[in-house]
């Protein structure tokens, strides 16, 4: 029996399906981040961003979300890399994108008892779960918390055009330290604001060093880490 994809056919986890011709991927935002991340005092600056925000009614959701992280977000225990060459493009001519397993990822999950699902955001369920990430179930739902990429593509830094889009990268798109399990009103909200979008890349970068995008460090690794950070990488044939 296959892991399920809770987050759906159509939009696993941080978008739907890459490199249809009918299924656009729509990374626009009319709206930003208004200052530098402040690591040092991430809820002070979250409180300050809160601001941009029209309705008090919104503002209280995010700041109950924020403030209780632990009740709306799961993160992973360590750093990995599962799948080294790994992305979610699809084949040419192709909407969607299933994996076939190599021989040593399929016996690692069954040591860690994790189920592969072959379908898009399979690999990186997967990379989750070993890395020691939990899925709570849903309360009104026969599903579980989606699994989301904190780097989608989605919510330039302050001054840039541009950031990371982990499940187009083979670097980044089964790299446990960029995902998080989030409960749906944590997955609707890191979608929808910018700002709680980089609170969560802040924390990932406070617990593993990761910083795909080199805003929270000087340089980084060809892998995301900042200097004095790493991650296992689990080597397998694209």
């Amino acid at each position: 029996m296959a892991e399920v994809d809770h987050a759906g056919a159509a939009r696993a986890a941080d978008g739907p399906a890459l490199g249809g011709k009918n299924v656009p991927y729509n990374l626009a935002s009319p709206s930003g981040i208004v200052e530098p991340c402040e690591l040092n005092d991430l809820a002070a600056w979250f409180e300050r961003e809160l601001r941009q925000v029209p309705t008090p009614e919104e503002r209280s959701v995010l700041t109950t979300v924020a403030t209780q992280l632990d009740a709306f977000v799961r993160w992973p225990t360590s750093a990995l890399l599962l799948w080294h060459g790994c992305n979610r493009v699809p084949d040419e001519g192709k909407s969607r994108k299933y994996f076939s397993y190599p021989a040593s990822i399929k016996g690692l999950a069954k040591t860690a008892k994790v189920r592969l699902d072959t379908r898009q955001n399979g690999p990186a369920i997967a990379a989750f779960l070993i890395a020691g990430g939990t899925r709570p179930d849903r309360f009104g739902s026969s599903n579980a918390w989606s699994i989301h990429h904190l780097y989608s593509g989605k919510f330039p830094y302050l001054g840039r055009t541009t950031t990371t889009h982990a499940a187009k990268q083979a670097l980044h798109f089964t790299q446990s330290a960029g995902l998080v399990a989030a409960h749906p009103v944590a997955d609707a909200l890191v979608d929808e604001f910018p700002f709680f979008a980089w609170l969560l890349r802040g924390h990932a970068f406070l617990r593993h060093g990761y910083d795909p995008d080199s805003v929270f460090s000087a340089s980084h690794d060809e892998f995301g880490f900042a200097a004095g950070f790493s991650c296992e990488i689990f080597e397998s044939a694209a």
